[in-house]
């Protein structure tokens, strides 16, 4: 018996560019602080949590204008994440 179908996405390339533009994105947390590696999650900016670390730390992301690789990073309202020119500014609701 079948309950439920999950589509098997065919694997590609471990890195897809997303969109890269230059408006600012808001992102809506209902947590503060949030993990910097949870930001593009949520963003679906990458396929997952995994890929998101090895970008941070890679000197992928920068936080508030720096260039952050520490994964864990807490990110705070008002903070502005960007990844592939793609900007992100974290608000708490």
């Amino acid at each position: 018996m079948t309950i439920g179908s999950r589509n098997k996405k065919k694997k590609g390339p471990a890195f897809t560019p997303k969109v890269i533009t230059n408006e600012v994105v808001i992102v809506e947390v209902n947590v503060e602080p949030i993990e910097l590696y949870k930001i593009l999650k949520i963003e679906n900016l990458v396929e997952g949590g995994g890929e998101a670390k090895v970008r941070i730390a890679n000197g992928e992301v920068m936080l508030n204008g720096l260039i952050e690789t520490r994964k864990r990073k807490k990110v705070y309202n008002d903070d502005e994440v960007e990844y592939l020119g793609q900007i992100m500014k974290v608000k708490v609701i």
